[in-house]
């Protein structure tokens, strides 16, 4: 199988794979995981020129950070390792969360994530979620004295709107937003996209398969997923909900019968697709810990969507049920 073809993350960011691989699901969120095989994933990856890896402190409460560490000590050179701060956990209670952007707060995740991976330097580091009373401007700043101190590369932002994004690319450059952008998941098209391209960042979409029911294969979390699945608790996979969103699966399920692929690979081609639709680059990074589904992602990037198919795709965001989040409250679209 060729290896993927490559992008610039952002104006003067790295070159790495048009597709990177999202690793918080080989130690937490989506139940039970094979260690072993996550680890094959992980080499296999690079084997097929998937260069970028994302994970973040609050994955695991760093144990994602931790199990990356040794693929990261033999493969240095080739890696561009991405992680995050800004949600800070209960360690009593696991649901509860606090989003902490304060310069205090950061230095200290810093260099936690530094110790967890194993690294002097962090590729790519993002300010998970946005806290709207601490300026951006100032975490930012103090984002940027990492860069001076060599402990960080770059700088990328999550689930900040437009002008959140302007704001803070004054201060110092950002390489790359990552917010939620599928199929099913559009709002980020309102003011990020369009900022993103007039700046030159690159747009890595998070949950490109929207958590896998795009991929049909599951059609109700609350019946079908692990107990500690946290898809169980997002609005848009159970119930009702689930049931009138597993019908929109139905046009997506015949452009992959045209293309001879799966429903997964005509999810992930749209977004690909946008890339060249929007002018601007664009890095999804699904999430899997098995080598199989790897490998059909990655050769999602070669599929080609003609203007009717795109048309007929562009009919299914706006009939979606549910939001993303039980609480919308931490993400960008709150803020439009």
């Amino acid at each position: 199988m060729e290896r993927i073809v490559t992008a610039a993350l952002g104006a003067g960011g790295p070159v790495v794979g048009v597709q990177g691989l999202g690793c918080m699901g080989m130690s937490h969120a989506y139940g039970p995981t094979d260690g072993d095989e996550a680890r094959a994933t992980l080499e296999r990856a690079l084997e097929l020129g998937v260069t970028l890896f994302d994970t973040a402190d609050m994955y695991g409460s760093g144990e994602n950070e931790r199990f990356l560490a040794p693929f990261l000590a033999a493969h240095r050179e080739e890696v561009v390792i991405a992680t995050k701060f800004a949600i800070s956990l209960d360690p009593g209670d696991p649901t509860k969360r606090a989003i902490r952007n304060d310069r205090p707060y950061l230095r200290a995740c810093v260099e936690a994530s530094l110790r967890r991976l194993g690294v002097e330097t962090i590729d790519l580091y993002y300010m998970h979620r946005r806290d709207p009373a601490v300026p951006i401007e100032e975490t930012v700043g103090a984002m940027a004295e990492l860069v001076a101190e060599g402990k960080v590369r770059h700088l990328g932002l999550s689930e900040v709107t437009g002008a959140e994004l302007r704001a803070a690319h004054a201060v110092h450059p950002i390489a790359a937003l990552q917010s939620e952008w599928s199929l099913f998941s559009r709002d980020v098209e309102r003011s990020a996209v369009p900022a993103a391209r007039d700046l030159g960042v690159a747009m890595v979409p998070y949950s490109p398969l929207g958590r896998g029911f795009l991929t049909g294969a599951f059609k109700d979390a609350g019946g079908e997923l692990a107990a500690d699945d946290f898809r169980r608790h997002q609005p848009r996979f159970n119930g009702a909900n689930a049931e009138a969103n597993a019908a929109l699966l139905a046009p997506i399920r015949a452009l992959a019968e045209a293309h001879g692929a799966t429903l997964g690979q005509i999810a992930l081609a749209w977004v690909h697709q946008q890339a060249l639709t929007r002018d601007m680059t664009v890095i999804p990074i699904p999430g899997t810990r098995r080598r199989t589904r790897l490998e059909e992602n990655a050769a999602a990037t070669r599929i080609t969507l003609t203007a009717k198919d795109l048309a007929t795709l562009d009919e299914i965001a706006p009939r979606v049920a549910g939001d993303r989040y039980p609480d919308m409250s931490f993400t960008a679209a709150t803020r439009e």
